[in-house]
């Protein structure tokens, strides 16, 4: 077979490189090992699909080169992908910060892109594997369990690491290699972190309390939800500063962000005195988490009257600063990206090409390029995607 343009990868990115390769009159095909396409955006922000949000800016992507992603956010924005849902009646909502969600399905996301590649002619290969990739004379032959495939342009389109039970695979890593481009050391982005086991222990009790918070690592901070769980620490707040922490790096979690605890606990009221420790936190925080923090903290449970200086000064310091060096994180399996991967110096910014081999281009999460949690990731999807799609 031979086509003009032939995607690997099935996924936002894919879809939207597709539809608009095919709108450009490029006769494309698009593969994957997948029975289906968008398996991912199929189970984003719990099968709602947090399609994108509306404050996208650069300095939200995670990059060696911070200002790699801004062509491409540029020529297909937030507002062009908007406009898109709204073509096609797809009803949806901000839920918080910007982040916007389908009112009824992440299938309507999926069915869109797929309308938009069915209305441009879109060819599509499912559980196909691809075998083999070659440069030829004029484009790239692409070996498949279904034949082999020839193209003038050859767009990787395949993803990260993250979620391997959906059918992530590092595909697009070795093509990378193949054609002597650098990838950069990869970890998971967006994930749950773990705790010591003698902390996690002491947490167990709680698995399910939720706060809001002020996370920080690295000198990146985020104010939002934290949920304690079973095996350690998720929720919003923490799945943002997963993607600034490393191994070994310490995480300090402000639990009162907005002062409430401190502000009562400083102008405590004369027949406030007489409460013990225990009860007077619970009315700030979920008392089952109070009991285990008194207890890692070693703060006693007596009335507030009897606290020392000292113990009042810890109280407020382990509330404000509560510092603990994670043992890890839930990793791959429940990451929502990748970060790290193909190196951007590599390829240009207006197109996704890579620089050293015409028609050969990256969009995606391969590329190193990481947003954050609220729908910056679909953004890049789709602007990479836009833009590859734009010069294949």
């Amino acid at each position: 077979m031979k086509v003009d343009v032939l995607i690997i990868g099935a996924g936002a990115a894919g879809l939207l490189c597709a539809s608009r390769a095919g709108a450009r009159g490029k006769k494309t095909i698009v593969v994957d090992h997948a029975k289906r396409p968008g398996k991912k955006i199929l189970i984003s922000g719990g099968g709602r699909c947090n399609f994108t949000n509306y404050y996208i800016e650069p300095e939200k992507f995670i990059c060696k080169n911070p200002h790699f992603c801004k062509s491409a956010l540029s020529q297909y924005t937030q507002w062009d992908f908007i406009a898109l849902v709204e073509k096609y009646n797809i009803a949806y909502h901000e839920k918080t910060l910007g982040q916007l969600f389908c009112d009824d399905s992440a299938k309507d996301i999926v069915s869109m892109l797929m309308s938009e590649c069915k209305s441009n002619n879109i060819d599509f290969s499912f559980q196909t594997d691809v075998v083999k990739v070659s440069k030829t004379e004029t484009g790239y032959s692409v070996e498949t369990n279904k034949g082999n495939i020839d193209c003038e342009s050859l767009v990787i389109a395949s993803g990260g690491l993250s979620m391997p039970k959906l059918g992530a695979t590092p595909i697009a890593y070795k093509i990378a290699e193949q054609f002597g481009l650098s990838v950069l050391p990869t970890r998971a982005g967006l994930v749950p972190l773990t705790l010591p086991l003698e902390l996690k222990e002491q947490l167990a009790e709680t698995s399910g309390v939720s706060m809001n918070v002020e996370v920080t690592s690295n000198d990146m901070s985020f104010n939002e939800g934290m949920l304690i769980t079973h095996r350690g620490l998720s929720g919003p707040a923490i799945l943002q500063v997963s993607s600034y922490w490393e191994p070994g790096d310490e995480v300090s979690i402000d639990l009162d962000p907005q002062n409430l605890f401190k502000s009562s606990f400083e102008n405590l009221l004369p027949e406030e005195c007489n409460q013990t420790l225990k009860n007077f936190l619970a009315n700030t925080f979920a008392k089952k988490f109070v009991e285990k923090f008194l207890n890692i903290r070693n703060l006693p449970n007596i009335p507030l009257k009897q606290l020392s200086h000292k113990q009042k000064e810890l109280l407020v310091s382990s509330i404000k600063n509560w510092t603990i060096k994670p043992s890890g994180s839930e990793g791959y399996r429940t990451a929502e990206v990748t970060i790290g991967g193909i190196d951007t110096d590599q390829l240009s910014s207006k197109t996704m090409e890579v620089k050293d081999h015409k028609g050969l281009f990256f969009i995606g999460e391969a590329v190193d390029v990481t947003g954050w949690l609220g729908g910056y990731n679909f953004q890049w999807a789709w602007s990479s995607g836009f833009a590859a799609g734009s010069n294949v």
